[in-house]
């Protein structure tokens, strides 16, 4: 049996790499667990590797390459250097925290990244004042949105809540907007999301009114008449988390890394900034602020 165990648990591994959209859920949405965490996987395969190695024979280590190449794959992609950087509209995304001592620095932390867009979460009525005052000569074209708020060079016109709201939840959860932007590119929709938190119990994954909140988004956006949409917000899932498909259904995103979530030791990305008739490029985290989450920035290109 020396050698097999490996090989077996390469096959397994590169399986959930390559397949994890058939991963069931078992009733605890163990599938949207795993893709939360996806990219993690790869770390299991140096260690395959060198237990490979340790044993004799070594029949087990070509078998590592498997998982090797599923890993790539799938997250290849992501290392691939950034395209054009000259061009086009660029959006920051952050949860600001509604706990976050210094607000004011937040927004000109976050003004260093010379955006087009500012879209907030948590935004706090003590707050908001702050985020107001310091923004005011950029970007003096602003909506906020119960907890959600955006900041803009260009002129908002409709300005509204955009209804994401679960139906357990009170009628003062609002935390969903929608504004149309004038930009030098056309009118473009624009709209802020704060989907509800998710948790990890004895239940498995606590997600379901995450997932009817996404839902309803990706309703709003199949509905959206305008051609140019951008979807700025935390989204509280990443990209490859199947309760986000009926967002990714109508906009997509960037592939990069970029984990913004916990700012002190980031293992996923939970904000999102996406996209339909504009291509996203170039997602990045920016520096840490008074949040425990990390702003991300990216360039939308027409």
């Amino acid at each position: 049996m020396r050698g097999y165990l490996i090989i077996a648990m390469s096959v397994l591994l590169a399986g959930l790499l390559a397949l994890h959209r058939w991963v069931p859920g078992f009733g605890l949405r163990l599938g949207s667990l795993l893709e939360t965490f996806l990219p993690w996987l790869g770390l299991a395969v140096p260690v395959l590797a060198a237990l490979a190695w340790w044993r004799r024979p070594r029949l087990a280590l070509p078998a590592v390459l498997l998982p090797l190449i599923a890993w790539f794959a799938v997250f290849g992609g992501y290392l691939v250097p950034a395209g054009d950087r000259s061009a086009g509209l660029i959006a920051v995304q952050h949860n600001a925290s509604d706990e976050n001592l210094d607000p004011s620095g937040t927004a000109r932390a976050l003004m260093e990244a010379n955006p087009d867009f500012i879209a907030l979460e948590e935004v706090t009525f003590p707050a908001v004042t702050d985020y107001e005052t310091t923004f005011a000569a950029a970007y003096p074209h602003h909506s906020v949105q119960g907890t959600v708020a955006l900041w803009s060079r260009y002129p908002l016109t409709e300005a509204a809540p955009a209804d994401i709201r679960p139906a357990s939840f009170g009628p003062d959860w609002n935390r969903g907007l929608r504004a149309v932007a004038q930009t030098p590119h056309g009118p473009v929709a624009v709209y802020v999301a704060h989907l509800p938190s998710i948790r990890i119990g004895v239940s498995g994954l606590e997600s379901a009114a995450r997932d009817e909140s996404a839902i309803k988004l990706g309703a709003l956006l199949k509905a959206e008449p305008l051609p140019r949409v951008i979807v700025l917000g935390d989204l509280n899932s990443t990209v490859q988390d199947r309760g986000l498909a009926p967002v990714l259904d109508h906009v997509t995103t960037s592939r990069d890394f970029a984990f913004s979530w916990p700012a002190r030791f980031p293992v996923a990305r939970i904000d999102q900034i996406l996209a339909r008739g504009l291509t996203v490029t170039d997602l990045h985290t920016l520096p840490r602020t008074g949040s425990d989450h990390l702003p991300i920035a990216a360039r939308m290109l027409s």
